[in-house]
């Protein structure tokens, strides 16, 4: 991201940007986290930066957690994937955006490869992942980008992934319905929407949806047979 960390101007209006929406929004009971910063470069001048916003965040709610996407990496040559980040010590959770499997080469099955190796002494929380379908469009060979098939595989493997990972707390899917964005040209898939919503924008569910809502009713299903004392996968 092309930000001007060294300018005093642009620290004040992302500190104005914060506390507004603090202020606006402290009260609701679904905020659990404020963010204040999406993969942002590492620099000393983007450390200090953040660090203000970081102080101010918690000076203006003590009772939530502080965090922001970082950006991840893979050493070359390899399927590792780690977080290295000098603001980690600042902030309450690991948290860092993949796009494993739709991104890059190799396709959904590039998720199996993929080793984690992440600080154990804080939660894990996967802040974006997913990728695109353009709803209606199909491919049995489950090999064409955008179709439901291929994303219906993307999100297959990388909930497989995602569950290899330790100290995993929390992911949000990116996204949950397909909007308007005029950046996204790409003619007779895009038309200017973003495709990564698990849901069309006129609401239709794509076939990746279904497999996200089943990992949800396992998960739940697994949490409720623990709490009655019973193994999992018994009725």
């Amino acid at each position: 991201m092309a930000i001007d960390w060294e300018n005093p101007a642009t620290y004040a209006n992302a500190l104005i940007q914060l506390e507004e929406n603090i202020t606006r929004d402290r009260n609701r009971c679904n905020i659990v986290v404020w963010s204040v910063a999406n993969e942002t470069h590492i620099s000393d001048a983007r450390l200090n930066f953040l660090r203000g916003l970081i102080d101010r965040a918690r000076e203006m709610d003590n009772t939530r957690l502080v965090s922001a996407a970082l950006l991840k990496n893979t050493p070359k040559g390899t399927a590792t994937v780690e977080v290295k980040d000098p603001l980690l010590p600042y902030i309450d959770l690991v948290s860092f955006n993949q796009y494993n499997g739709w991104y890059g080469a190799g396709g959904p099955e590039l998720c199996d490869k993929i080793v984690w190796n992440l600080p154990k002494d804080k939660p894990v929380f996967i802040s974006e992942w997913g990728g695109g379908a353009r709803y209606g469009f199909h491919d049995p060979t489950r090999k064409a980008y955008f179709s439901e098939e291929y994303l219906e595989d993307v999100y297959t493997h990388q909930i497989a992934s995602i569950g290899r990972i330790e100290g995993l707390a929390g992911c949000s899917p990116w996204l949950l319905m397909d909007f308007r964005s005029p950046r996204r040209q790409l003619p007779g898939v895009q038309d200017e929407f973003n495709r990564k919503g698990l849901v069309s924008d006129k609401g239709q569910r794509k076939l990746a949806f279904y497999v996200l809502q089943k990992w949800y009713l396992d998960m739940a299903r697994a949490e409720k047979q623990a709490a009655a004392g019973k193994p999992a996968g018994k009725k």
